[in-house]
C-alpha cells in the first residue's frame, strides 16, 4: 500500500510499504478521511518525538521513520476471525490509542480502570508513538476502538470527532480539579479567556455555550480575522491580539477581576509570558496546547506566585462502555452527530491524494486562511 511516510525531520515521501496483518480481534480499515493535527506540525517540524526506545529516548526519525496521522475515519474491509460486532463495509471512526482494553490484557492497569486510558501502563498510539498512523491507504486497528458512524455523516466530519474528544477529556479533567473557582461549587466561573481560536480553541467555545450552558464571558484572543469572525459565529467574544492590548481587553472586559480560567490553546510558549497579567489569583489554567518549543519556562515562575490550578490534559481518554469502547469518543460523535458541536465550519484546506499532504506542512499551516486541513481518499 502506499503512505505518506515522515522519513526525517521535515521530510515526508509517498512511498509503498507493508500492507497492514490483521490479528484475530482486529480490522482493516480503508481510510477515508485523516484531519492534519497540530501535534502532527509539531512531530513533522522535529519539535518532538513521542517513539521512545527501551530506555525512554526517542528513536531518530531516520532510524525508525513513521506515518502520522491520529484522527481518522474509514471502512472496514476485513475483520479478524474474533470479532464478532463489525463487517466488511462498516464506516467507522477510531480511537488511536492502544490500552488494556485494546490489547486484552488482564489485569487492567489502574490508570484503564480508572477510566484514564490515555495514561494505560502499555499504551501505544497509532501516528504518534511509533504505531502506523492513518496517512495511508489501509490501516490495522483493535475492533473494540471503532465506532460505527451514522450513515449521512460524512468521511472528514467523522474524523474530526476526535479532537472534541480530547477538547471533552480535558474540560472533565478541570471539572474535577479542587480548584476556586468551578462550575458548580464554591466560587462561581465568571469569566473565561481562551488563547487561540483554532480548531481546539472553536471546540472549547462550542463546548462550554452549547454543551455546558456557560452564559458568562467567554473571550477568545487570536491574531487571524476569519478565526475571530468563528469566535463571533459562536458565541465568543473575540479580541484582535494584533490591534489590541491583550492586558487592557481583559481588564475592561472583566472590570479588571481578571479571568477566572484560562485555556491555552496555541501551543506557542511565549503566551506564557502573558498568562500572570491576565489571570486572577487562584484562578485555573488549562495548558491544552502542545509543541511548546525555544523558551525557558522559568517564565512560569510569576505564574506560579498566583497560586493557580494547574490541569494538563492528553488525548482522549475516559473510560470504557459496556461494550470495551471508548466512551469519551462515544460522547464526542453524539455532539458531532446532533450538531450540538460544528466542526466543518472550521476546515478551511482539503487534499484528495497522499502526494497532496505534504502541502499542509511545508505551506499551508503558515497560512493566514489556514485553520484545518483534511485529506480525504474517497
Amino acid at each position: 500500500m502506499k503512505a505518506a511516510v515522515l522519513e526525517d525531520v521535515a521530510t515526508m515521501r509517498v512511498r509503498e510499504v507493508p500492507d497492514p496483518e490483521v490479528s484475530p480481534r482486529e480490522v482493516l480499515i480503508r481510510v477515508k478521511a485523516v484531519g492534519v493535527c497540530g501535534t502532527d506540525l509539531h512531530l513533522f517540524r522535529g519539535h518532538g518525538n513521542y517513539n521512545l526506545d527501551t530506555d525512554g529516548r526517542p528513536i531518530p526519525l531516520r532510524v525508525q521513520p513513521q506515518i502520522l496521522g491520529h484522527e481518522f475515519s474509514g471502512e472496514i474491509v476485513e475483520v479478524g476471525k474474533e470479532v464478532k460486532d463489525l463487517k466488511p463495509g462498516d464506516r467507522v471512526l477510531c480511537d488511536q490509542g492502544r490500552n488494556c482494553v485494546s490489547q486484552d490484557i488482564w489485569p487492567r492497569c489502574p490508570y484503564c480502570v480508572s477510566g484514564d486510558s490515555h495514561q494505560c501502563e502499555h499504551y501505544a498510539e497509532h501516528g504518534i508513538t511509533g504505531l502506523p498512523g492513518a496517512l495511508a491507504e489501509f490501516i490495522a486497528m483493535p475492533a473494540v476502538n471503532c465506532l460505527k458512524i451514522p450513515d449521512a455523516m460524512p468521511a472528514e466530519q467523522a474524523a474530526l470527532v476526535e479532537p472534541l474528544g480530547c477538547v471533552l477529556h480535558a474540560s472533565e479533567l478541570v471539572e474535577r480539579a479542587h480548584a476556586r473557582y468551578t462550575f458548580s461549587r464554591g466560587e462561581p466561573i465568571r469569566s473565561i479567556l481562551i488563547l487561540g481560536a483554532g480548531p481546539a480553541g472553536l471546540l472549547f467555545l462550542q463546548y462550554l455555550r452549547n454543551v455546558k450552558k456557560f452564559d458568562g464571558q467567554v473571550m477568545v484572543a487570536d491574531l487571524r480575522a476569519k478565526n475571530l469572525e468563528l469566535v463571533r459565529q459562536f458565541g465568543g467574544i473575540p479580541i484582535d491580539a494584533k490591534r489590541e492590548n491583550l492586558r487592557d481587553a481583559v481588564e475592561e472586559l472583566t472590570r479588571a477581576e481578571r479571568i477566572h480560567y484560562l485555556i491555552e490553546a496555541t501551543g506557542n510558549a511565549a503566551v506564557f509570558a502573558e498568562i500572570p497579567r491576565l489571570l486572577r489569583k487562584q484562578g485555573t489554567v488549562l495548558i491544552y496546547g502542545a509543541g511548546h518549543h525555544g523558551h525557558d519556562f522559568s517564565l512560569l515562575d510569576p505564574l506560579l506566585f498566583l497560586e493557580p490550578t494547574l490541569v494538563a490534559s492528553v488525548g482522549a481518554s475516559g473510560g470504557f462502555d459496556s461494550d470495551g469502547r471508548p466512551l469519551t469518543y462515544r460522547r464526542a460523535l453524539e455532539l458531532v452527530s446532533s450538531r450540538e458541536v460544528a466542526v466543518l465550519p472550521f476546515v478551511t484546506h482539503r487534499y484528495r491524494a497522499l502526494e497532496e499532504i505534504h502541502r499542509a506542512f511545508e505551506q499551508d499551516f503558515e497560512r493566514e486562511d489556514y485553520i484545518k486541513g483534511v485529506l480525504t481518499l474517497e
